[in-house]
């Protein structure tokens, strides 16, 4: 059975076919990809969420403490500069936390920039 010669034509549809399927691919993957990512910052977010709450707190005590300490000297003020102090260091280090969380992400998608390269590299081989 001799070989079936396909035209010029026919072969520049299938790779245009082909292409247009690699492009759905690619972007299916990279909708993946960016919903791992998110998924992955939700708890560093959360972290940070935390440690604002807790320097908003951190500050209204600063502020109940320097009432305190201006209407009367006395020792309520001392609990409240404590309680205070407390909160601050709190929303530090959640905040650290949070931001250690979020460098740890992922700033570009591996696997679709290895798809796209292997793509791309198939479709030179499909040309020659």
């Amino acid at each position: 059975m001799p070989p079936i010669e396909r035209s010029f034509a026919d072969v520049l549809q299938d790779i245009v076919h082909n292409v247009q399927d690699i492009i759905r691919s690619e972007i299916r993957l990279a909708k993946i990809e960016v919903r791992e990512e998110v998924g992955k910052a939700r708890p560093a977010v959360a972290t940070l969420l935390i440690a604002l709450l807790l320097g908003v707190f951190a500050a209204l005590f600063l502020l109940i403490c320097a009432l305190y300490a201006l209407s009367e000297v006395m020792p309520p003020w001392g609990a409240a500069l404590t309680l205070s102090a407390l909160l601050a260091l709190a929303a530090i280090a959640a905040g650290v936390s949070g931001a250690k969380q979020i460098g740890r992400a992922k700033k570009v998608m591996p696997k679709t920039v290895q798809s796209m390269k292997e793509n791309i590299e198939w479709t030179k081989q499909q040309i020659k």
